[in-house]
């Protein structure tokens, strides 16, 4: 990631990055017996964004959840199969959750500032991980945020709440505290549903500057916000109704979606069905 205004604390303090490309290698995942999805093989490449579009109740959230190990809350929640980062193996018994989403963040479909100040939200994470003077937590403060394209409107009242914001500004306020601790993946589940058009817009652009630094992956049933954003993008679909979701196609954007090879993909991403 790259700043005119903070490229200085980015260079001194963020971690070399890794291979961030993620990788699932027949992944089923199960709530009890019931399996959400079947066995998915999909390559993300590192610094590139990848859609993940399909109709309700397909698995795209849950697998979306499995990156970094949300679904861990769901205790009848299971995984067969791998999912990588890089070379790790997150689900490997000597793998950290609360290390491994420091590397793999997330944005959720409604903003959830935490009720603390703007300052201390973006601050959070990084102080999970890191004592640091306060001078480069600033700079990371003011780089997180102008990154998400907050900076301008939010840098004279940072020590106001988070939570009084305007929902687009909290969604931004959300991306940088999930790109202050430097993740390698940032995943993104429904970011720009609850939002207006203007605030949608300001949010896209965002996604577009930071994924050219870092692995984003996107679940969005907005056809043209995948067409806009992505390079990449899979389809998921459930093929009858109690079945497990599954991989149609993915491939190149633009040919998924101006030349797919599946009829099915044509007819969801022109609005057939879905």
């Amino acid at each position: 990631m790259t700043s005119t205004s903070t490229g200085a604390a980015q260079g001194a303090l963020a971690p070399e990055q890794g291979d961030s490309t993620v990788t699932l290698d027949g992944v089923s995942l199960y709530y009890g017996e019931y399996r959400a999805v079947k066995n998915i093989n999909l390559k993300l490449p590192a610094h590139a964004i990848t859609a993940i579009i399909g109709p309700s109740g397909c698995g795209k959230s849950t697998v979306l959840r499995s990156i970094n190990r949300i679904n861990d809350k769901v205790p009848i929640f299971r995984v067969d199969g791998k999912i990588r980062v890089g070379s790790m193996d997150i689900y490997a018994p000597t793998t950290d959750p609360v290390m491994l989403r420091q590397q793999v963040g997330m944005v959720f479909q409604r903003p959830n500032p935490f009720p603390m100040s703007i300052y201390d939200n973006v601050a959070f994470g990084v102080r999970l991980f890191d004592k640091l003077p306060k001078k480069e937590l600033d700079e990371i403060v003011e780089w997180a945020l102008d990154e998400a394209g907050l900076w301008e409107e939010v840098k004279d009242k940072l020590g106001q709440s988070g939570q009084g914001l305007s929902g687009g500004q909290q969604q931004r306020l959300c991306i940088a505290r999930s790109i202050a601790t430097y993740p390698e993946v940032l995943l993104m589940d429904e970011p720009c549903s609850a939002l207006d058009p203007i605030s949608t817009r300001v949010v896209e652009e965002t996604i577009l500057e930071i994924g050219r630094d870092i692995t984003i992956v996107i679940v969005t049933h907005n056809m043209q916000q995948a067409a806009r954003v992505s390079d990449l993008c899979a389809f998921f679909l459930v093929e009858e109704f109690g079945k497990p979701g599954r991989i149609i196609e993915s491939g190149d954007t633009k040919k998924l979606f101006e030349a797919p090879d599946d009829p099915r993909t044509l007819d969801y991403v022109t609005g057939r069905f879905g």
